[in-house]
């Protein structure tokens, strides 16, 4: 298993699937799936590649979840090895998407094999949604492959995502929830006019300046078990015409909730308004949802993942809902168990991209094991 999980990952890597291209990734998935018994239904929306797979027709459904599309390489003269060359030094295979996230593609077919190797007629099914859309603005991957299932009343009982979760060696985190993203773009207006007649004039920097405090020091939920407490955060900040003696018309700050399940959108909502509203500014604000929290507390599928980590690497993994948005934000919308689960992610999206050789043969045995202890009980 070790060799073949290395060697799949090594040829996975030589496809230049930048987002949002597959570039063959997935053919070669769609080969050893098919030799399994898998159905396989391609679907293809704009320019991107997604396919839905399933063995068997019964429940359980295990669901392994990922993307095949990775990010720019960055300057190529510092790499010290092309990046669609996988490469083994010190013990590493480098490459881009090495870590993020090919090793777990790889190790999801191996384990997989293995586990119908062992047990051709499991109970269940076994079920993989894969992407080339999830570095990029995740508009026609998985989220619309998860509407198309939801159509026709299909769902998932368990999906593991593989996502690089781990921080310093492979088993020590399991991501079990992630936390929601809502973005604002707030345009406070004002009057535009010369600097030195201000009183013809309002400014609406200084108008916005009050609430924008307030918005800053204000407590939004103070999290839970699990989540941290939402975060409100300015990324970035537009007005005036360039010139120093003309006060600006308006003024846009871009800003962004992190939000956990201790919040909703509309309660966040409510209060920004409110404190807006309350400082008496003339305003337009425009809301996007990139995606809700997500949590799977302890259950079948957090305790089978967490036993395979414990035998294979003989850690107990730490539960996080850290980090950014994944699709697993998506497949929640029919799943009512996910986690996320791979490699160590320290390398991820920096140049010399790498994963432990050793990792992957770990990390398929623990997808093998999970599987086992959800489909055989």
């Amino acid at each position: 298993m070790h060799k073949n999980t290395l060697f799949l990952a090594q040829k996975l890597i030589t496809c230049r699937s930048l987002t949002p291209a597959d570039s063959g990734c997935q053919e070669i998935l769609i080969d050893r799936l098919e030799k399994l018994g898998f159905e396989i239904e391609k679907m293809h929306y704009g320019e991107v590649d997604n396919f839905w797979a399933r063995r068997g027709t019964e429940k359980q459904i295990v669901c392994f979840a990922g993307h095949t599309d990775v990010v720019p390489t960055g300057p190529l003269e510092k790499w010290e090895s092309d990046p669609f060359t996988p490469t083994i030094r010190d013990g590493k295979l480098y490459g881009r998407g090495a870590a993020d996230m090919k090793a777990s593609l790889a190790a999801f077919i191996t384990a997989i094999e293995s586990f119908v190797n062992v047990h051709p007629n499991h109970s269940g099914s076994i079920a993989i949604l894969i992407t080339s859309d999830e570095e990029g603005v995740a508009a026609d991957g998985t989220v619309r492959v998860v509407k198309a299932l939801k159509a026709r009343n299909e769902t998932i009982d368990y999906c593991i995502v593989g996502e690089p979760t781990c921080v310093n060696k492979l088993g020590d985190t399991v991501k079990n929830g992630r936390r929601g993203s809502l973005s604002g773009t707030l345009t406070v207006k004002g009057i535009q006019g010369h600097i030195a007649y201000p009183h013809l004039a309002k400014n609406p920097i200084h108008l916005a300046a009050p609430a924008v405090a307030e918005l800053v020091q204000t407590v939004w939920d103070c999290g839970n078990e699990y989540f941290p407490p939402t975060t409100w955060q300015i990324s970035n900040v537009y007005g005036g015409t360039g010139a120093t003696n003309v006060i600006p018309g308006e003024v846009k700050n871009l800003f962004n909730f992190r939000f956990s399940t201790a919040s909703t959108v509309k309660s966040l909502q409510t209060k920004v308004y409110e404190i807006l509203n309350r400082h008496g500014l003339d305003y337009d604000l425009q809301w996007t949802l990139s995606g809700n929290p997500y949590l799977t507390s302890r259950g079948n599928l957090v305790e089978a993942i967490n036993n395979a980590v414990k035998r294979i690497v003989g850690i107990e993994p730490q539960l996080s809902t850290s980090g950014g948005i994944s699709d697993g934000r998506f497949i929640a919308d029919i799943c009512p168990q996910i986690v996320e689960f791979g490699p160590v992610n320290a390398s991820i999206h920096k140049l010399n991209e790498c994963v432990e050789i050793d990792d992957l043969e770990q990390l398929s045995k623990i997808y093998q094991l999970t599987l086992e202890n959800l489909l055989l009980k």
